[in-house]
Protein backbone atom coordinates (compact mmCIF):
# COMPACT_ATOMS: atom_id res chain seq x y z
CA UNK A 1 0.00 0.00 0.00
CA UNK A 2 1.37 3.41 -0.97
CA UNK A 3 1.57 5.67 2.04
CA UNK A 4 0.93 9.36 1.62
CA UNK A 5 3.63 11.82 2.69
CA UNK A 6 1.47 12.81 5.69
CA UNK A 7 1.25 9.19 6.82
CA UNK A 8 4.99 8.78 6.46
CA UNK A 9 5.69 12.01 8.39
CA UNK A 10 3.30 10.99 11.19
CA UNK A 11 4.86 7.53 11.49
CA UNK A 12 8.34 9.09 11.53
CA UNK A 13 7.31 11.65 14.17
CA UNK A 14 5.77 8.98 16.42
CA UNK A 15 8.76 6.70 15.86
CA UNK A 16 11.03 9.57 16.91
CA UNK A 17 8.97 9.99 20.10
CA UNK A 18 9.41 6.29 20.79
CA UNK A 19 13.18 6.46 20.20
CA UNK A 20 13.49 9.46 22.53
CA UNK A 21 11.46 7.63 25.21
CA UNK A 22 13.80 4.63 24.86
CA UNK A 23 16.70 6.97 25.50
CA UNK A 24 15.15 8.06 28.79
CA UNK A 25 12.98 11.00 27.73
CA UNK A 26 9.67 9.47 28.82
CA UNK A 27 7.93 12.85 28.36
CA UNK A 28 8.39 12.31 24.62
CA UNK A 29 5.45 9.91 24.86
CA UNK A 30 3.11 12.78 25.78
CA UNK A 31 2.68 13.60 22.09
CA UNK A 32 1.94 9.94 21.31
CA UNK A 33 -0.68 9.79 24.06
CA UNK A 34 -2.25 13.08 22.98
CA UNK A 35 -2.51 11.98 19.36
CA UNK A 36 -3.46 8.33 19.74
CA UNK A 37 -5.51 8.20 22.95
CA UNK A 38 -8.83 8.98 21.17
CA UNK A 39 -8.14 6.25 18.63
CA UNK A 40 -7.31 3.67 21.33
CA UNK A 41 -10.39 4.68 23.32
CA UNK A 42 -12.60 4.02 20.30
CA UNK A 43 -10.85 0.75 19.50
CA UNK A 44 -11.63 -0.43 23.04
CA UNK A 45 -15.25 0.78 22.84
CA UNK A 46 -15.65 -0.92 19.45
CA UNK A 47 -14.99 -4.23 21.22
CA UNK A 48 -18.21 -3.71 23.21
CA UNK A 49 -16.75 -2.46 26.48
CA UNK A 50 -18.50 0.08 28.67
CA UNK A 51 -16.73 3.36 29.32
CA UNK A 52 -15.14 2.26 32.63
CA UNK A 53 -13.75 -0.94 31.12
CA UNK A 54 -12.55 0.93 28.02
CA UNK A 55 -10.76 3.43 30.27
CA UNK A 56 -9.03 0.56 32.10
CA UNK A 57 -8.06 -1.09 28.80
CA UNK A 58 -6.53 2.09 27.38
CA UNK A 59 -4.62 2.77 30.61
CA UNK A 60 -3.36 -0.82 30.62
CA UNK A 61 -2.22 -0.40 27.01
CA UNK A 62 -0.19 2.71 27.89
CA UNK A 63 1.39 0.90 30.85
CA UNK A 64 2.18 -2.04 28.56
CA UNK A 65 3.89 0.37 26.14
CA UNK A 66 6.09 1.66 28.96
CA UNK A 67 6.98 -1.91 29.97
CA UNK A 68 7.80 -2.92 26.40
CA UNK A 69 9.44 0.21 24.99
CA UNK A 70 12.55 -1.72 24.00
CA UNK A 71 10.65 -4.70 22.60
CA UNK A 72 8.85 -2.89 19.78
CA UNK A 73 10.88 -3.97 16.76
CA UNK A 74 9.65 -1.35 14.32
CA UNK A 75 9.22 2.11 15.85
CA UNK A 76 7.47 3.20 12.62
CA UNK A 77 4.67 0.76 13.39
CA UNK A 78 3.91 2.18 16.83
CA UNK A 79 0.27 2.97 15.98
CA UNK A 80 -0.38 -0.55 14.73
CA UNK A 81 1.31 -2.00 17.85
CA UNK A 82 -0.84 0.14 20.16
CA UNK A 83 -4.06 -0.72 18.31
CA UNK A 84 -3.24 -4.44 18.47
CA UNK A 85 -2.36 -4.22 22.16
CA UNK A 86 -5.62 -2.36 22.86
CA UNK A 87 -7.67 -4.97 21.00
CA UNK A 88 -5.98 -7.83 22.85
CA UNK A 89 -6.57 -6.17 26.21
CA UNK A 90 -10.18 -5.38 25.28
CA UNK A 91 -10.78 -9.02 24.36
CA UNK A 92 -9.32 -10.06 27.72
CA UNK A 93 -11.53 -7.56 29.52
CA UNK A 94 -14.55 -8.70 27.54
CA UNK A 95 -13.92 -12.33 28.46
CA UNK A 96 -13.64 -11.37 32.11
CA UNK A 97 -17.19 -10.05 31.99
CA UNK A 98 -16.71 -6.26 31.95
CA UNK A 99 -19.05 -5.71 29.03
CA UNK A 100 -21.89 -3.30 28.43
CA UNK A 101 -24.87 -4.48 30.48
CA UNK A 102 -27.74 -5.40 28.17
CA UNK A 103 -25.82 -3.99 25.21
CA UNK A 104 -26.94 -0.44 26.02
CA UNK A 105 -24.61 2.46 25.50
CA UNK A 106 -23.99 4.97 28.28
CA UNK A 107 -25.55 8.39 27.89
CA UNK A 108 -22.34 10.15 28.84
CA UNK A 109 -22.37 12.21 25.64
CA UNK A 110 -25.42 14.23 26.66
CA UNK A 111 -24.75 17.96 27.05
CA UNK A 112 -27.13 18.57 29.92
CA UNK A 113 -29.30 16.51 32.21
CA UNK A 114 -32.72 16.07 30.57
CA UNK A 115 -35.98 16.55 32.40
CA UNK A 116 -38.03 13.46 33.36
CA UNK A 117 -40.16 13.39 30.18
CA UNK A 118 -37.26 14.25 27.91
CA UNK A 119 -35.14 11.57 29.57
CA UNK A 120 -37.79 8.93 28.84
CA UNK A 121 -38.04 9.88 25.17
CA UNK A 122 -34.27 10.16 24.84
CA UNK A 123 -33.80 6.76 26.50
CA UNK A 124 -36.27 5.11 24.12
CA UNK A 125 -34.67 6.80 21.11
CA UNK A 126 -31.18 5.79 22.23
CA UNK A 127 -32.24 2.16 22.78
CA UNK A 128 -33.78 2.05 19.30
CA UNK A 129 -30.72 3.65 17.70
CA UNK A 130 -28.24 1.33 19.42
CA UNK A 131 -30.46 -1.69 18.74
CA UNK A 132 -30.34 -0.94 15.01
CA UNK A 133 -26.65 -0.06 15.25
CA UNK A 134 -25.95 -3.58 16.59
CA UNK A 135 -27.65 -5.01 13.48
CA UNK A 136 -24.91 -3.54 11.30
CA UNK A 137 -21.94 -5.69 10.37
CA UNK A 138 -19.13 -5.76 12.94
CA UNK A 139 -16.93 -3.91 10.42
CA UNK A 140 -19.49 -1.08 10.09
CA UNK A 141 -19.91 -0.89 13.85
CA UNK A 142 -16.17 -0.64 14.38
CA UNK A 143 -15.71 2.01 11.69
CA UNK A 144 -18.66 4.13 12.83
CA UNK A 145 -17.58 4.01 16.48
CA UNK A 146 -14.15 5.27 15.58
CA UNK A 147 -15.21 8.04 13.21
CA UNK A 148 -18.34 9.11 15.09
CA UNK A 149 -16.85 9.62 18.53
CA UNK A 150 -13.73 11.51 17.57
CA UNK A 151 -14.04 15.24 16.89
CA UNK A 152 -12.05 15.18 13.66
CA UNK A 153 -11.18 11.60 12.78
CA UNK A 154 -7.81 11.22 11.16
CA UNK A 155 -8.43 8.81 8.28
CA UNK A 156 -4.76 7.87 8.25
CA UNK A 157 -5.01 6.57 11.81
CA UNK A 158 -8.37 4.94 11.05
CA UNK A 159 -6.77 3.26 8.04
CA UNK A 160 -3.95 1.90 10.18
CA UNK A 161 -6.29 0.82 12.98
CA UNK A 162 -8.75 -1.02 10.77
CA UNK A 163 -6.41 -2.16 8.02
CA UNK A 164 -8.54 -0.35 5.42
CA UNK A 165 -7.26 1.58 2.44
CA UNK A 166 -7.40 5.30 3.22
CA UNK A 167 -9.55 6.01 0.15
CA UNK A 168 -12.22 3.48 1.09
CA UNK A 169 -12.96 4.85 4.57
CA UNK A 170 -15.28 7.67 3.42
CA UNK A 171 -17.30 5.53 0.98
CA UNK A 172 -17.54 2.66 3.47
CA UNK A 173 -18.62 5.09 6.18
CA UNK A 174 -21.29 6.44 3.80
CA UNK A 175 -22.60 2.94 3.05
CA UNK A 176 -22.69 2.06 6.76
CA UNK A 177 -24.58 5.25 7.61
CA UNK A 178 -27.01 4.64 4.73
CA UNK A 179 -27.66 1.13 6.04
CA UNK A 180 -28.28 2.47 9.55
CA UNK A 181 -30.54 5.20 8.17
CA UNK A 182 -32.52 2.57 6.23
CA UNK A 183 -32.94 0.44 9.36
CA UNK A 184 -34.15 3.44 11.33
CA UNK A 185 -36.58 4.60 8.64
CA UNK A 186 -38.02 1.08 8.37
CA UNK A 187 -38.72 1.09 12.12
CA UNK A 188 -42.24 2.50 12.60
CA UNK A 189 -41.43 3.50 16.17
CA UNK A 190 -38.39 5.50 15.07
CA UNK A 191 -40.19 7.11 12.14
CA UNK A 192 -43.01 8.26 14.42
CA UNK A 193 -40.60 10.31 16.56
Amino acid sequence: MNRSPDVVRRAERLADCLRRAREGEIAALDEVVRELNPLLWNVARAQGLDSAAAYDVVQTTWVELLRRLDEIRSPGSLTAWLVSATRREAWRAGRSGRRVVGGLEPTELADAAPGPDEGLVTGERDRALWGHFRRLSPRCQELLRIVAFVDRPDYTLVSEALGMPHGSIGPTRGRCLAKLRGLLLADPLWSAR
